[in-house]
């Protein structure tokens, strides 16, 4: 029994040694497990300079990089004179009122905006002037008009409330991309103004550009 308790120490004794000298040589600077972690500590160092470059930026760098990335806006309100009850290629006046301010941008994007709640804004034909007449016609046609219509708002006439239902048909907005400082349209692409009233007012467009 006394043989057995020794023998069992011994071999206890031993166990204990052999776990002692591998966490002794697993924490050694000379081990592989140490340099890798040296190695895992180094990189992480590096990932975090890497990540935050823009700490050593002057506020005067910060201030221009903000700068380029808002970009710019210019801002104009275009006046169209009246016209007659019809949709109107405009393209060329849009033109000829922002080329200045449009010139400026390489990249961007025009965001058009009529002001009026019974005229429209919308992108069609440029060539053939039959487009124009054939889409007023379809608006006369699905939009009832005159004594036998069924509509309550008539103070301003009865050519008014349909145009009210034409303006939402067609929207009152554009928004058109700007490359190389010209509208970036399709070939047989142009701006309309489509009036809807019998007896119209000027109509305003506010025209935005924003870009680079």
């Amino acid at each position: 029994m006394q043989a057995l308790s020794l023998a069992s120490t011994h071999l206890f004794s031993d166990n204990y040694s052999r776990a002692s000298s591998l966490i002794v040589s697993s924490t050694s600077p000379n081990s592989s497990s140490f340099s890798r972690l040296s190695l895992l500590k180094s990189s992480s160092s590096k990932i975090r300079r890497v990540a935050f470059p823009s700490a050593s930026l002057t506020t005067e760098e910060a201030s221009r990089s903000s700068s380029s990335m808002a970009g710019k806006w210019a801002q104009k309100t275009v006046v169209i004179p009246a016209q007659r009850r019809g949709c109107h290629l405009i393209t060329s006046r849009i033109l000829r009122e922002i080329s200045q301010d449009l010139s400026g941008f390489k990249c961007g994007v025009a965001y058009l905006f009529l002001q009026h709640t019974s005229a429209s804004l919308t992108i069609n034909e440029n060539y053939d002037s039959d487009v124009q007449h054939d889409t007023e016609t379809f608006l006369s046609k699905i939009v009832p008009e005159g004594r036998s219509a069924p509509w309550k708002h008539t103070l301003e006439g009865p050519d008014d409330m349909p145009a009210h239902i034409k303006s939402s048909m067609f929207g009152c907005s554009l928004t058109i991309p700007i490359t190389d400082g010209q509208l970036n349209m399709g070939t047989w692409q142009g701006i309309w103004l489509c009036e809807h009233r019998d007896h119209a007012t000027p109509r305003k467009i506010v025209i935005t550009m924003n870009g680079m």
